[in-house]
């Protein structure tokens, strides 16, 4: 596995099939990032179990995402015949129904494995891209084909990041906006852990 932490993310030009239903030719990722943070959300394969979940779970937080002004591109192997059929089939005929954001075609599997996240040059891992507005990966996640991901998760990272770049400050284990974040000050640890009750004791 590529870590990509802390290096650009490849750019790259694909079809996408846009929210409206409609089929974009040359769909380049960087000129539709807008200048901004941005999440690349792998999933495996369309008709599919756990990835329709993922996908919902996702269009039900769009608006979090908009507040938050980064796009979610969500991408798989898929020719993007079936990704455009998948879109017009509701979800009681085994479709994904409409979504919000655009999902990206990847039938030659070169974006899967210049990300370096394509296994048995077959199907993507279910991985996902933090980007920031210089291109450069903040956070990879990535998990094995029979386990969902937490959206909730994949926003908390993005507050994490965006409260980094406004004030240059830390945020520790499990913290979220409405907590305090730390700075690199040995004594505010200390206080930190005290005043938040961190501190492990051992029965």
């Amino acid at each position: 596995m590529t870590v990509f932490i802390g290096k650009n993310a490849p750019n790259f030009t694909t079809l996408a099939i846009l929210p409206d239903g409609s089929v974009k030719n040359d769909f380049t990722f960087w000129d539709n990032a807008q200048g901004g943070m941005s999440v690349l959300f792998f999933y495996s394969m369309a008709f599919s179990f756990i990835c329709p979940t993922e996908l919902q779970a996702l269009a039900h937080q769009h608006e979090e995402f908009k507040k938050r002004k980064v796009p979610v591109f969500a991408i798989s192997c898929d020719q993007h015949v079936a990704l455009q059929r998948w879109t017009q089939l509701p979800i009681e005929q085994g479709g994904i129904g409409s979504l919000p954001f655009p999902l990206l075609s990847d039938p030659s599997r070169r974006i899967a494995e210049s990300f370096g996240v394509l296994i048995n040059q077959s199907l993507s891992l279910r991985a996902t891209f933090l980007i920031d507005k210089l291109g450069v990966v903040r956070a990879q996640l990535m998990q094995d084909f029979h386990m969902g991901r937490n959206t909730d998760e994949i926003l908390r990272l993005i507050d994490a990041h965006q409260h980094h770049e406004k004030t240059g400050e830390l945020t520790p284990a499990n913290w979220t906006v409405d907590q305090p974040a730390l700075t690199s000050d040995t004594a505010e640890l200390s206080k930190y852990l005290l005043r938040q009750n961190k501190i492990y004791r051992a029965a």
